[in-house]
């Protein structure tokens, strides 16, 4: 055999770099692996090029100390405040903008005005109700008074949900300004009209449950990316707040039990003597709940309905929000969790009409939660972490949320009532870290916290409760949406306000879209150490779309921005074809320059038959290909020349494949082949998404394998959200649904 150089495939890997852009070939073409430099914002001595935040960056404090007290007689609140506003920034402030989150539900509401609706037959009265918003509520905030410390009025201009309060004299850098904001307002029926606060009603005993929210008027965030902001709330996008202290009384009836933010002071006040000891015993009880308010206790209430009043007293440090909940329905457990050097308690309240359910799972997961997120962030630095039950609602605050997950009325309940209800505690729960934490702004970006939280929650459900079928972030859950109608997408980087399909998008592609990075771009080391990093960063900080980005490639050296790109802010789905796969053996007989070959048949290059008809199967056998002598002007200036006789002894008896991929959905992702070889074993090759990079819609690559394929799947552990797996097989199946079969049967 003459000595030869495998020039087949040097030239085969020119062809496939012909890098395929816009006819009009203009200088503004980007691929889709440019980098995201001129997209995210410029850093600065705030928040740096690495996503840390920088020398200089600053944020505001908001200390509140509030009383209120909660009228279970007309379900109504009034309260006053005393709000001290620290400015950190190197601004001077002429005016604060103060959130009214309750004027959503005002008779002049933008919402309402802005909502669209349609005539429809039949439909129920609930939702023609709410449509047309027939509900005889006077809802919003009733601002009695606003006054500077020395209870001086101060000018105020009400906007919808924004109160700008404008200040005698401008706030300096490094200056403190107290003011005081008397309010009241009805608290909803949540029954009737959707909202993250209000009270639930038990027409068997008369009671009521309130979860009460969004109930104070708060400060707006003043930051060093938007200034104020301001955007008016409609009821989708969340909250961003700033951080602060708080002390907080709240008069309730004597027989209501409260859960809140922060850590109760006056336990011993509020609290029988038995539950106090109970609760104390708690605090050092790490292996199962213990029954602080039981249910015993919770029926008895709930007949005798006192009308004294008793003030709980609740203090919370370093939080961003403040949220309670009170009724004479709760039945209260509590257990300590080992979290680092702290001790946190995981509580739950619930009516007894959560029981036996939520004696039994709720506080275990609230646990779990601790634990597991605490394990991929930060050590939770809080004193306890409480679920509360109450129907048809999932809704977080700091240290505090409300979830649904209700057994029947016997009691009893099935796997799909457990898993939604665990699904939604631990969620609820998990955003103590996302966004109350890493504090993201909620009002602009909902997958910061929606879909990161989503994200942490799916490996919380894989670890802790692994018989259960926990399936929304894992990327075959994410198809249906993928292949749906794009007119109704929005990107991920799209303002809460004006996406269509939240649950779909902000919650289950951002978490998959994070799953497919740690399963199978980045692997769990270095996303894990990326991941904590951007969380200890961040900690107690505001941090931004571009921090997120740039931190989980500064601390992985993995060049992310294609998968930015495509992920956050396209519609594209993954759609993977493997179009062609030919097989090639090396000639053992001599070849001539003409390429031809006596002992060779002609039109053998082309799998089997013809070049313009592809193979569909490997029964044809291989084709062969020929190889010449290394050409001396291939070694350059080097003196030195290649073994070609030791090159082609490592081709020899080798089987080549060639195979050729298409790009049919637009989103890059890496390519996963799975080899199935004719002796019953199969293999699995991982290859980077940057095989797409000279050509981002169709490559072809050539493989050498010792043993003889019998068939080649892509992605065939469904990795990677492909919305069409028909076409991931060679030799090609009939149908999508024997994908499985073939790959069972080859494996």
């Amino acid at each position: 055999m003459k000595q030869s150089l495998l020039i087949f495939f040097l030239i085969g890997s020119f062809v496939a770099a012909a890098q395929e852009k816009p006819k009009d070939n203009t200088p503004q073409w980007k691929g889709k692996f440019e980098q995201l430099d001129q997209t995210l914002p410029t850093p600065n001595e705030y928040r740096t090029g690495s996503g840390a935040p920088g020398p200089k960056y600053w944020q505001q404090q908001a200390d509140y100390e509030i009383s209120a007290e909660l009228n279970d007689e007309n379900q109504s609140i009034s309260g006053s405040e005393t709000i001290t506003y620290t400015n950190n920034s190197p601004d001077v402030l002429k005016y604060f903008w103060v959130q009214l989150d309750q004027n959503l539900y005002d008779k002049g509401s933008n919402t309402m005005k802005t909502s669209t609706s349609s005539v429809r037959d039949s439909v129920a009265t609930k939702l023609v109700a709410g449509q047309l918003n027939l509900w005889d509520f006077d809802g919003g905030y009733k601002i009695k008074s606003v006054k500077d410390a020395s209870g001086k009025d101060l000018s105020t201009t009400v906007n919808k949900t924004m109160m700008r309060v404008d200040l005698p004299q401008p706030l300096k850098p490094g200056g403190k300004y107290s003011f005081k904001i008397e309010w009241s307002y009805n608290i909803l029926d949540r029954n009737q009209l959707f909202s993250r606060g209000g009270y639930e009603f038990f027409p068997e005993d008369g009671n009521y449950l309130y979860t009460i929210a969004q109930w104070f008027p708060r400060m707006c965030v003043y930051d060093d990316v938007v200034g104020w902001q301001n955007k008016q709330f409609l009821g989708r996008g969340e909250f961003t707040l700033p951080f602060g202290n708080y002390k907080v009384n709240i008069t309730v009836p004597a027989d209501h039990i409260v859960a809140a933010t922060g850590m109760v002071k006056n336990a011993s006040q509020v609290l029988t003597s038995a539950q106090l000891a109970r609760f104390e015993k708690a605090k050092t009880t790490y292996d199962k709940p213990v029954i602080i308010a039981t249910q015993d206790e919770a029926i008895a209430r709930e007949k005798t309905k006192v009308k004294e009043k008793k003030t709980w007293q609740f203090e919370a440090t370093n939080v961003r929000d403040f949220a309670f909940a009170s009724s004479r329905k709760f039945i209260w457990d509590a257990m300590a969790v080992k979290i680092g050097n702290n001790s946190p308690l995981a509580m739950s309240f619930y009516p007894k009409e959560g029981n036996p359910l939520w004696e039994k799972e709720s506080t275990i997961a609230v646990k779990n939660t601790l634990e597991v997120y605490s394990k991929y962030t930060i050590d939770f630095p809080y004193p306890q972490a409480t679920s509360v039950h109450a129907a048809s609602i999932g809704m977080e605050y700091p240290m505090i949320c409300f979830n649904f997950g209700r057994p029947k009325k016997d009691g009893t309940y099935d796997n799909q009532i457990l898993q939604r209800m665990l699904g939604v505690v631990i969620h609820e729960v998990g955003h103590n870290f996302f966004p109350m934490i890493i504090n993201s702004d909620e009002r602009q970006m909902t997958w910061m916290d929606e879909g990161i939280d989503s994200f942490v929650q799916l490996l919380t459900e894989l670890e802790r409760y692994p018989n259960l079928d926990f399936s929304r972030g894992k990327p075959a859950g994410l198809v249906p949406y993928m292949k749906g109608d794009k007119a109704i997408m929005r990107p991920l980087m799209t303002n809460s306000e004006q996406v269509i399909q939240s649950g779909s998008e902000q919650y289950q592609k951002a978490a998959t879209a994070l799953y497919i990075l740690r399963e199978t771009v980045m692997g769990h080391d270095l996303f894990d150490r990326s991941f904590k990093e951007y969380a200890q960063r961040w900690a107690f900080k505001h941090p931004k779309p571009s921090d997120f980005f740039r931190t989980m490639e500064d601390a992985s050296a993995v060049d992310l921005d294609w998968f930015w790109r495509g992920w956050f802010y396209t519609t594209d789905n993954v759609d993977q074809s493997l179009d062609q796969v030919k097989w090639y053996k090396l000639r053992t007989t001599q070849t001539n320059l003409e390429g031809k070959d006596k002992n060779v048949a002609k039109g053998d290059l082309a799998t089997g038959k013809d070049d313009k008809k592809p193979a569909e199967d490997f029964s044809n056998g291989p084709s062969y290909f020929s190889v010449i002598p290394t050409d001396a002007r291939f070694n350059g200036e080097f003196r030195n020349t290649i073994d070609d006789k030791a090159v082609i002894s490592k081709l020899e008896n080798k089987n080549f494949y060639e195979i050729t991929l298409t790009n049919k959905g637009g989103l890059l992702m890496p390519v996963i082949i799975q080899w199935n070889y004719k002796d019953g074993t199969s293999e699995i090759e991982r290859i980077p998404a940057e095989i797409w990079r000279v050509n981002e819609t169709k490559v072809t690559k050539v493989f050498a394998k010792d043993k003889e394929v019998a068939s080649v799947v892509i992605d065939p552990e469904k990795e990677t959200s492909d919305i069409s797996t028909d076409d991931n097989v060679f030799p090609r199946v009939a149908q999508p649904s024997k994908f499985d079969e073939l790959k069972k049967k080859t494996n």
